[in-house]
């Protein structure tokens, strides 16, 4: 567990199911080994804010297996505090197969009636009790369960002057639900948050949106809204105002997880009061870390983050 009390506020608090993951080296057609680890969207950004030197929590559901343990313990050596994760007697921690080897299958989900499924609206305590600054929340969640949605509703809902900002990153799985149904409901949810994370190739396929201004169009009211175009680059539309920040060039191992670090680095830019070329370029840092390795997590924050944070160049 972290040493971080809670009644300490925390810089942020990120909600939603982490689970234990098995690796294959090769396909597992071919009867290949695998290792276990763990991976979760939100848990990335909350081990990633961590690393970027920020106060980070996870909350979330585990079964009481050693798969829950594993997880949780995983999450809380690289510095986020778990005080906030329930053990659920009676439901499993979630699991999925990376069968990524040449001639694999891709990942392979087995998460349903899940710990994590049965998160609730009775859960958000746990959230508002860390007094954070900012709490993220993805579009994984509500495809888990009816209850789940209505807890990432709940943490979107009405809100008071000096409540937390809400990060809401789109994250389409189409293996949870397809695009006619997640579309509708992805789009609501993004409406009712401060920072939204969406790729440009995955609003369009939920809403028909071929360019970074098209998703601006449908999302209007966002105040930041951070569309991001692969090896191309990411804008940032704020009020009138769009900024564009180009990719750099990066050697790709693989890329689960890089989304996650990209909105973690954009996040602890805004934690810090960062410009938003910087806040961008920052973003693009830490999922360049990602991407060159074969883990899910921002384990080694990237070398130019003080160069990014103390003023170096961006674009404008």
């Amino acid at each position: 567990m972290s040493d971080t009390s809670p009644r300490t506020p925390l810089d942020a608090v990120c909600v939603g199911e982490t689970m234990a993951v098995l690796h294959s080296a090769d396909p597992l057609a071919a009867g290949a080994s695998l290792t276990l680890g763990t991976g979760g969207a939100e848990s990335n950004v909350a081990v990633a804010l961590a690393r970027l030197g920020h106060t980070a929590a996870w909350v979330s559901r585990v079964g009481d297996d050693p798969f829950g343990r594993i997880v949780t313990d995983a999450v809380s050596r690289w510095g986020v505090d778990v005080e906030g994760v329930a053990v659920d007697p009676d439901r499993p921690t979630g699991m999925y197969v990376k069968d990524t080897a040449p001639g694999g299958a891709g990942v392979l989900y087995y998460r349903s009636g899940s710990a994590a499924s049965a998160l609730s609206a009775a859960d958000a305590e746990r959230v508002w009790s860390r007094r954070a600054r900012l709490v993220h929340l993805s579009g994984i969640t509500p495809a888990l369960s009816a209850r789940a949605a209505a807890l990432v509703e709940h943490l979107l809902a009405g809100r008071a002057d000096g409540d937390a900002l809400r990060s809401f990153d789109v994250n389409h799985r189409p293996a949870l639900w397809p695009a006619r149904v997640a579309a509708p409901v992805l789009l609501d949810l993004a409406r009712r948050a401060d920072i939204v994370f969406v790729g440009r190739d995955e609003a369009e396929r939920l809403w028909g949106t071929p360019t970074a201004e098209d998703v601006r169009a449908v999302l209007p009211e966002v105040a930041a809204l951070v569309v991001k175009d692969a090896e191309h680059g990411a804008t940032c539309f704020s009020g009138a105002s769009a900024v564009f920040e180009p990719s750099p060039g990066v050697e790709v191992v693989e890329a689960v997880g890089a989304g996650d670090a990209f909105a973690a680095g954009f996040l602890s830019g805004l934690l810090d009061g960062l410009p938003v070329g910087r806040r961008l370029r920052l973003g693009h840092a830490a999922a360049g870390a990602v991407l060159r390795s074969r883990g899910d997590t921002l384990e080694t924050p990237p070398g130019d983050v003080a160069e990014i944070r103390s003023g170096g160049p961006v674009s404008r």
